[in-house]
């Protein structure tokens, strides 16, 4: 009977014990020092589809277009400073060149169909500084890199500074919240915003990859992290009306806009609770727009359907001791 009271009593104390940690709240957020160098994988897939109806010429019209963008990112930190109890922090990026006959290889051990390609943007590095509010500010250099590295910028941006962004008292288990923004692409229709909501769903095994000097990505050798997962799920909400949808820098033109946007995204992202690193974030979007692009006065009318899906994972990656034979 003794031995039974002290068994019960002990899965009572893990019980208990774990309930405490679920009801620990945690900020999240990075613990980053200047000199420090952290690098992501970062992969963008998108298939954008566009009908147009029109009988005039129209110069602007949206292309249909697919991507697949990927880049090897080293972040080195500069500068970290506080600014009203929040993290800032000022780096410098570049996208490194792997092996130029190397293939990525998933973690599975199939390897991609897409060769890793050298660019004359290889040895160009941009600075940039994430405000105490998430945001990217003083951003020099960008525009010195390809449209697939940018894009593949934009990605980890919006993945690494989502622990800006969580409540300030931080948050635990269970807790969920709502944020909005408004969208930031220029496109046709005024006054979208994202309306997103949160989850912190559990905590998780988790690690970085290592990746060879090949550009193999492998499961790491060394010890398990574990990760907080949060799920977010966004939907756009368009807040002007559909009869007259039109944003103030078509009015300077003498143009107007009627029409309809929708979205949904997903995101899943898996933070390291030692750390405050991203270690992984994937996103599914897809997203809608049927509008009617016209002059003031109604003449000259383009009816525009639009049908975009991407896919967005980022990773965070170790070198991989090399091997030898």
């Amino acid at each position: 009977m003794k031995l039974t009271i002290q068994l019960f009593a002990g899965i009572l104390l893990l019980a208990v014990a774990a309930a405490g940690a679920g009801d620990q709240r945690r900020r999240l957020l990075p613990n980053l020092q200047a000199g420090q160098t952290i690098t992501y994988l970062i992969r963008y897939r998108s298939d954008k589809s566009v009908k147009t109806e029109s009988n005039v010429a129209a110069p602007m019209a949206p292309s249909a277009a697919q991507t697949d963008a990927r880049g090897l990112l080293q972040i080195d930190i500069l500068e970290v400073h506080q600014a009203a109890g929040r993290t800032a922090i000022h780096a410098r990026g570049q996208f490194r060149t792997q092996d130029s006959g190397a293939r990525l290889q998933e973690p599975d051990g199939r390897k991609s169909q897409r060769p890793v390609r050298r660019t004359d943007t290889e040895d160009k590095s941009f600075e940039f500084t994430i405000s105490p509010d998430g945001s990217a500010e003083k951003v020099r250099g960008l525009d010195g890199l390809i449209p697939e590295q940018q894009q593949a910028w934009q990605e980890w941006l919006a993945r690494f500074a989502v622990a800006w962004t969580l409540p300030p008292a931080g948050v635990k288990i269970g807790d969920k919240w709502k944020s909005q923004q408004p969208e930031q692409a220029g496109v046709p229709i005024a006054e979208l915003v994202w309306l997103r909501e949160s989850t912190y769903v559990r905590n998780e095994s988790c690690h970085p990859n290592q990746l060879s000097i090949r550009g193999e990505l492998s499961a790491p050798s060394g010890p398990a992290d574990v990760c907080a997962v949060l799920l977010t799920t966004a939907r756009l909400k368009q807040q002007s009306s559909p009869k007259d949808a039109t944003p103030d820098d078509f009015k300077i033109h003498e143009l107007k806009t009627t029409g309809t946007a929708k979205g949904t995204n997903e995101i899943i992202t898996y933070i390291s609770l030692q750390t405050g690193l991203v270690v992984r974030a994937t996103e599914e979007a897809n997203q809608a727009m049927d509008v009617v692009v016209a002059m003031a006065d109604g003449s000259n009318r383009v009816h525009y359907n639009v049908d975009a899906k991407s896919h967005s994972e980022v990773l965070l990656v170790t070198e991989a001791p090399p091997t030898h034979r």
